[in-house]
């Protein structure tokens, strides 16, 4: 469906190009935006390079394993299903940290790996669980704290001030976490009732 929506979206400018006689505009527009995402992947990709980089130090170092042990009673609280000891909070952990950081294809390996751990433990397997529900529903609040993709692109285009979209990057990521959160609580007290 999206692919038919995108190539929609092509042929359209395409023929209000050709019935506005933009034809040139249209092919500079698209050369300078095929040369436009080049230089952005190469920006993301040292950013996301340094930062995946950290991520791995930080897991070889131990800090991840003493940051998911710090975060046992949160995880707890959002995942009441999960043992004291469950092997998901690791992952989980590593995948939150990495989200909050803003290093959402960081966070990636770790999320499948601890979708993966619940999934094996889940009696129904063309259900999600309770903690798989609320481990996804946080993923999708956008739970970050730095926004450095937005702070990338922002730099790319030459934002006086890239930086400035954290504080309402802040604000919001609260908003929509708590919501979620309080949401998918509200949903497993029905689900209990039932």
């Amino acid at each position: 469906m999206l692919n038919g929506l995108w190539g929609g979206m092509i042929l359209l400018s395409i023929v209000i190009a050709l019935f506005t006689g933009n034809i040139p505009s249209l092919t500079n527009a698209a050369i300078e935006s095929a040369r436009d995402a080049i230089t952005l992947c190469i920006t993301m990709l040292g950013i996301m390079g340094m930062w995946a980089g950290l991520m791995t130090v930080a897991e070889k170092a131990g800090l991840v394993n003493a940051l998911a042990r710090r975060a046992r009673p949160m995880l707890r609280f959002l995942f009441p299903d999960l043992g004291r000891n469950h092997p998901a909070h690791e992952p989980i952990a590593t995948n939150f940290i990495a989200n909050i950081l803003g290093l959402g294809w960081a966070a990636t390996p770790s999320g499948l790996r601890a979708m993966q751990i619940m999934q094996e433990e889940n009696s129904s397997k063309d259900t999600a669980t309770r903690s798989m529900r609320m481990f996804m529903i946080i993923n999708m609040s956008s739970l970050q704290l730095v926004t450095i993709s937005v702070v990338a692109y922002r730099m790319q285009y030459g934002s006086t001030n890239p930086s400035e979209i954290i504080g309402p990057g802040l604000v919001v990521t609260a908003i929509t976490t708590i919501i979620s959160v309080v949401f998918c609580k509200i949903l497993d007290g029905f689900e209990r009732k039932v």
